[in-house]
């Protein structure tokens, strides 16, 4: 009895919770918890946004299938959580189709797009390269050179001296030597690629802990074997000399290497902000384009049938809510109401969860709510189906209620089970092949089938068990439509 009323208070402070955030405005300190606003978020089918048509230099080289590995890693790197639902669709077999929901200034992600996202350790010698100087590489030639410790710039390099002092940032832990001197290279200079980001293995995005002079964010990355083979053996040859940290031939930093680096570790400074350092991770992590990208087209377009379309699903879910409500108290009786108090704090937390993430919401996420929801509903139907047969058999209601969802559970479990893994094909088949809209609704229901679980679980039970206690119906053709 004591655990039953623990519970119900326990879903009460969720319900109270959950309330909070799906109020069309939230108080400021969900929004402060959350550090932006609380809202839900439109796909581009239901609230218009940003179409960017991508294209490949003139006079470039490339194949159908270099366009459709450039349009997965874009896709990965701006919908790396799979729930924002950006498109990138190959189009015409020459160019790349992106679609950015929600978003209204095109200049926000161009950049990004174009971003080759090639990384580069660099050896610049004695030369302080500045952050922000485009520079010449040979682009990763003879990078095995540097197992033997044989790894130097591939050709003379012709440079001035600036005279200050730069603010490097270091790739190893420990403090940064501050050199004497800088120096800008000139449009002669070509530098040794010493190691490219194909050798990355982890990139993650965390605080500065104050080392060196940069401040704000830093990404730490650890190598693969090889790399770290490489790496350790540059920096074991390198000693007091400077390795450029390079990405899409621009410098992001140029360290001094202090000493030797071999645990395959080490640390990307450059006065990151939190999204800038994200943005730079994520373009990390999912690896350079196999082909340049500049814009063709770009345009911002509104809502086609979104508006229209939105109107009537809301429209059909309340009436679709209201039938089904309808049918369980007059069919179910007392069990009806609780299964449809149930299904409120379902749809309450579901909904909440969807702000919090955010997760996109489109036509096709909304109908993989829509599914669960009826999967949720499905649950307490074979709970109170077999309740009512073990009524008929003379059980009392408390151990009606007991054995109904005991020997319905298997039910609910399995069919969940097999529903969740169909998700989950889904989602995964979807993010291969650039499908966002299957992702999507992949997302939606297989966390919906969670929470139903869950709902089903501690929701129904519980409040059924209270009602009993309360209420102690006798007439149970009445209250339980026998």
């Amino acid at each position: 009895m004591d655990r039953r009323y623990f519970t119900l208070i326990a879903i009460l402070l969720v319900v109270v919770i959950v309330g909070l955030v799906d109020l069309p405005n939230p108080p400021s300190i969900v929004n402060t918890i959350m550090n932006r606003q609380v809202q839900p978020v439109l796909g581009l089918d239901l609230r218009g946004g940003v179409q960017i048509l991508l294209q490949p230099p003139a006079n470039s080289t490339f194949t159908t299938q270099n366009l459709q590995d450039a349009a997965d890693i874009l896709e990965n790197r701006t919908n790396a959580l799979g729930v924002t639902e950006n498109v990138f669709q190959v189009a015409g077999g020459q160019y790349i189709l992106a679609e950015f929901p929600g978003l209204k200034d095109p200049s926000a992600v161009i950049a990004d797009l174009q971003q080759t996202g090639l990384l580069e350790f660099v050896d610049a010698g004695s030369t302080y390269l500045t952050p922000g100087t485009v520079i010449e590489t040979d682009n990763g030639a003879n990078v095995d050179q540097a197992l033997n410790g044989t790894a130097t710039p591939e050709s003379t390099v012709t440079t001035s001296q600036v005279e200050n002092t730069p603010t490097a940032a270091a790739t190893e832990a420990g403090p940064t030597p501050t050199p004497s001197g800088t120096a800008t290279a000139t449009s002669t200079t070509v530098y040794h690629t010493v190691m490219t980001g194909a050798d990355l293995q982890s990139v993650l995005v965390s605080l500065n802990n104050g080392t060196g002079s940069s401040g704000g964010y830093v990404i730490q990355f650890t190598l693969t074997d090889h790399g770290k083979a490489v790496f350790a053996a540059h920096t074991s040859a390198n000693i007091g000399k400077y390795l450029a940290i390079v990405l899409d031939k621009k410098v992001i930093s140029c360290p001094v290497i202090d000493n030797a680096i071999t645990d395959g570790s080490g640390v990307i400074q450059g006065n990151f902000t939190r999204d800038s350092a994200n943005s730079l991770a994520t373009t990390l992590r999912y690896g350079s384009l196999p082909v340049s990208l500049e814009v063709a087209q770009e345009q911002v377009i509104g809502p086609t049938l979104g508006e229209d379309s939105l109107t009537k699903s809301i429209l059909a879910g309340i009436i679709g809510f209201i039938v089904v409500m309808l049918f369980m108290i007059i069919y179910y009786r007392l069990p009806g109401v609780v299964a449809v108090l149930a299904i409120t704090v379902y749809g309450l937390t579901t909904f909440a969860i969807y702000k919090l993430v955010p997760i996109t919401l489109t036509l096709p996420s909304i109908a993989g709510f829509l599914l669960s929801t009826g999967s949720a509903m499905d649950a307490n139907i074979l709970m109170f189906e077999r309740m009512k047969e073990e009524l008929r058999a003379g059980r009392n209601l408390h151990q009606a209620a007991e054995l109904g969802w005991s020997r319905a559970w298997p039910s609910i479990r399995d069919s969940n089970i097999s529903t969740f893994i169909t998700s989950l094909i889904l989602f995964i088949f979807g993010s291969a092949m650039g499908a966002s809209t299957v992702k999507g609704f992949a997302l939606t229901l297989a966390m919906g089938i969670v929470i139903s679980i869950l709902t089903a679980v501690i929701v129904t039970r519980t409040f059924l068990a209270i009602a009993l206690d309360l209420f102690k119906p006798t007439d149970r053709v009445r209250w339980f439509g026998l």
